[in-house]
Formats: structure tokens, C-alpha cells, sequence
């Protein structure tokens, strides 16, 4: 459950969490790579052994379930992804983990999984990536998010009642994301399959896509046209049920 104040400021964004989800094979794979990180561009990251081997027993655990076989034909399908599975995992771990140099610094300090489901500080001051509602709420438990409402322009919808797509502020590590759009709710497989079929398809596009009754464009832009800069939703318009 949410936080219904889109003045959100002084309270928590999640007022309730069924943990028990997190008790699931693709969760607890997905939670065990939030750590593995150096928030901070310019700081050069060292992967070790154990955290290789985190990232792909995280892959191995989500493409066994059903949301990444059917992203996984579609993709070999149309000629984007190679129909064995472990040549597609490397592929998946060439996009995803590989890691770069983002803008301004010499050195690999980035990869596209760092910046969409765990977040990085530019400067100490700005926010950018951070796009993962379970990140969001563990960092949130632990007094590391101070939460400061959902943010609606003038040309986007209000957030329906579930909130299953919101764009929101809030201060990590002493930084700022003035506006993040993110999934609320959703497994760790749904992401990542719905945000590689969008960087393999449409790279550097915005992709429209509806689920049930909500009207979404997921922007993905890509970094030297083998990885991915960043990507995440932007909820453009719903439908209540009648």
C-alpha cells in the first residue's frame, strides 16, 4: 500500500509491503545484486567473483519463468536474440551488466542495471536512474529515502487509485531525483523482459504499450548501441473500469 498524499513530505511512500513476495526464487536473486554497487559516477567499479556469479544466478532464475520465454521467442522470433538460451542469458548479461564509462568520467563506473534498478549519485547532489520500486522500498526501511510526493504535470494523468505507475521526488544519499517514473508492484522478470524487448526493438524510442487499462510509453535510450543508458515508464493515460 501507498502513501495517498501526493504532498508526501515527512511520511513514507509505502505504507505497507507483503515481505513474503520477496521470499520468491526471482526476488531474492534480484535483491542479492542491490549491493553490489558504488552509487556514485566517477567511482570506478569492481565487480568480484561472487557478485559475477550473483548476476547470473539471477539470470538463470529469470529465464526459466514464463514472462521471459515468451519475451525470449519473440525476440528469436524476429531474428533480435539467439534461440539457445545460454547464448541469450550472455546477451542479456552484454546488455545489462557489461559495465561503462557514463559521461564525465574515464573509467567503467556504470552498467544499465545499476542505473535502472538501483540508482546512481552524479556530483553527490543529483539522483539519476533509480527506477525499481523494490529498491525503493528497502533503501525507504532503511531511512535512506526521504520521500517527497508524487509529481503530475500538466500534461500527464493523475495516478489512479492502485498507483501501479508513478512519477515521484524524493532524496537518496543525500541527493536529489526531482521526477522518477516507476512500476509499482511488479516482479523483477517483468521489467527486465518488457525493458530488453523495448531496447532490442525500439532502441532510443519511445515505445507505447497498454496493460489492462493503462496507456504507457517506456523510454529506453541506449549507450554506444550495446548497452542500456536508462529506461523506464512514463504513464500517459488509463481507462477506469466501467
Amino acid at each position: 500500500m501507498l502513501n495517498d498524499d501526493n504532498d508526501g513530505a515527512g511520511y513514507p511512500l509505502f505504507t505497507f509491503v507483503n515481505e513474503n513476495i520477496f521470499k520468491k526464487e526471482t526476488f531474492l536473486a534480484f535483491i542479492s545484486l542491490l549491493d553490489n554497487y558504488v552509487s556514485d559516477t566517477g567511482e570506478p567499479e569492481i565487480v568480484t567473483p561472487e557478485e559475477v556469479a550473483e548476476n547470473h544466478k539471477f539470470l538463470d532464475s529469470i529465464v526459466k519463468t514464463p514472462t521471459m520465454k515468451i519475451a525470449h521467442k519473440y525476440l528469436a522470433e524476429k531474428n533480435l536474440s539467439p534461440k539457445d538460451e545460454t547464448q541469450f542469458k550472455e546477451q542479456l548479461y552484454r546488455i545489462w551488466f557489461e559495465l561503462y564509462a557514463r559521461r564525465g568520467s574515464s573509467r567503467p563506473d556504470s552498467s544499465g542495471f545499476e542505473h535502472v534498478f538501483v540508482g546512481e549519485t552524479r556530483g553527490g547532489r543529483t539522483v539519476i536512474g533509480f527506477h525499481n520500486w523494490i529498491q525503493l522500498y528497502l533503501q525507504e526501511k532503511l531511512g535512506h529515502i526521504d520521500y517527497k510526493g508524487y509529481s503530475v504535470t500538466a500534461n500527464s494523468p493523475q495516478p489512479d487509485e492502485n498507483k501501479h505507475i508513478l512519477a515521484l521526488q524524493f532524496s537518496w544519499k543525500n541527493g536529489i531525483k526531482p521526477k522518477g517514473s516507476i512500476f509499482i508492484g511488479v516482479s523483477p522478470e517483468f521489467e527486465f523482459a518488457l525493458y530488453t524487448l523495448c531496447f532490442l526493438t525500439s532502441p532510443n524510442e519511445r515505445v507505447k504499450v497498454h496493460f489492462s487499462f493503462y496507456e504507457v510509453e517506456i523510454v529506453c535510450h541506449h549507450y554506444n548501441q550495446k548497452h542500456i543508458g536508462t529506461t523506464y515508464p512514463v504513464l500517459i493515460n488509463y481507462h477506469k473500469h466501467k
